[in-house]
């Protein structure tokens, strides 16, 4: 079973920049792909982005909402995964999670593998 481990969250002014990191132990060759989500408080968890390695090939997705502003990455090499985030809003106000193993379902993700704990990003001035 893939462990995943997110960190790097925190307090960011508008217009502010992070980058959170997905640390997955254990294997990690035969997982779909991983994804990061993210969750406030009163609403249902939502897709962020997805990255897929297949044929030395990556494939990456985002969420309409963030296309432009946030890039994902792996350095599979260390079994990471990177949320590049630029440009946050007010609204990208949440707590982020991993997920080790997520399978595509029609035009969005379902998770089948573990979650990490979480990491809170907050932004505000």
């Amino acid at each position: 079973q893939v462990q995943p481990v997110e960190s790097g969250g925190g307090l960011v002014q508008p217009g502010g920049s992070l980058r959170l990191p997905c640390a997955a132990s254990g294997r990690t060759f035969s997982c779909y792909a991983m994804g990061w989500f993210r969750q406030t408080s009163g609403k249902e968890r939502e897709f962020v982005a997805a990255i897929r390695w297949s044929g030395g090939v990556t494939y990456l997705d985002y969420a309409d909402s963030v296309k432009g502003r946030f890039t994902i990455s792996g350095d599979n090499a260390k079994n990471t995964v990177y949320l590049q985030m630029n440009t946050l809003k007010p609204e990208d106000t949440a707590v982020y999670y991993c997920n080790a193993n997520i399978l595509p379902i029609g035009s969005s993700w379902t998770t089948i593998g573990s979650w990490g704990q979480g990491t809170q990003v907050t932004v505000s001035s």
